[in-house]
């Protein structure tokens, strides 16, 4: 398959939110031990952390953890431009519980993006 081996059925919702915590987690942690825990540190961290991993790799550590990924419309891998539309959108905090008629977000929807089990 052109995506890596994802499959076409769209991540379920809870594996979404417990990818979600976890990366969370681990921005909070960073921002924790080297920011001061600043609230802004932590979202920056966040954000930093997840547009770096999906642009690059489709997948931030929580997805990872969990077996999902994101992946573009046609399947392949975001891109850089896909990411960073999504992980602003991510950031905006109600984007993603938006949701359309196929389960996606607005951050995803905005992105031309989609979360897939690997």
């Amino acid at each position: 398959m052109p995506d890596g081996g994802a499959h076409v059925a769209n991540a379920p919702l809870g594996r979404r939110l417990v990818a979600l915590g976890i990366d969370w987690g681990i921005a909070s942690v960073i921002s924790y031990a080297f920011l001061d825990y600043h609230p802004l540190a932590s979202l920056g961290v966040f954000a930093l952390m997840t547009y770096l991993l999906v642009a690059t790799l489709g997948c931030t550590i929580g997805h990872r953890i969990l077996g999902i990924g994101v992946r573009g419309l046609e399947g392949g891998l975001p891109g850089p431009v896909r990411a960073a539309v999504r992980t602003v959108a991510l950031c905006l905090a109600f984007p993603p519980v938006i949701t359309g008629p196929d389960g996606r977000g607005l951050h995803d929807m905005w992105a031309k993006t989609r979360i897939v089990r690997r």
